[in-house]
């Protein structure tokens, strides 16, 4: 089965998270593999972050790991700054 990350594009923060938390966790709790990409978010705040983790650890109250494909500059940014760089994928926090 071929893996289809949920994607996430543009601004995630505070003002788009409502239309975002519903299909982000249903696809954690949902999906066999559940992986993420944030690799074209442009701006990603304390909210966003606070939604992905939050599908984190439904994905893993489910038995899974929800991965995280790909990061753009201000996700991993807000990653370190939280201190949470290793949640990151290796060629975005190296």
């Amino acid at each position: 089965m071929e893996r289809v990350p949920y994607v996430v594009a543009g601004e995630f923060t505070i003002y788009q998270v409502a239309e975002q938390k519903a299909p982000l966790l249903a696809m954690a709790a949902d999906a066999d593999e559940p992986e993420l990409d944030l690799g074209g978010v442009t701006e990603f705040d304390a909210a966003g972050m606070q939604l992905v983790l939050v599908a984190e650890q439904l994905a893993r109250d489910a038995g899974k790991s929800l991965r995280l494909v790909a990061a753009s500059p201000a996700v991993a940014e807000a990653f370190r700054v939280a201190g949470l760089d290793d949640r990151l994928p290796r060629e975005v926090s190296a």
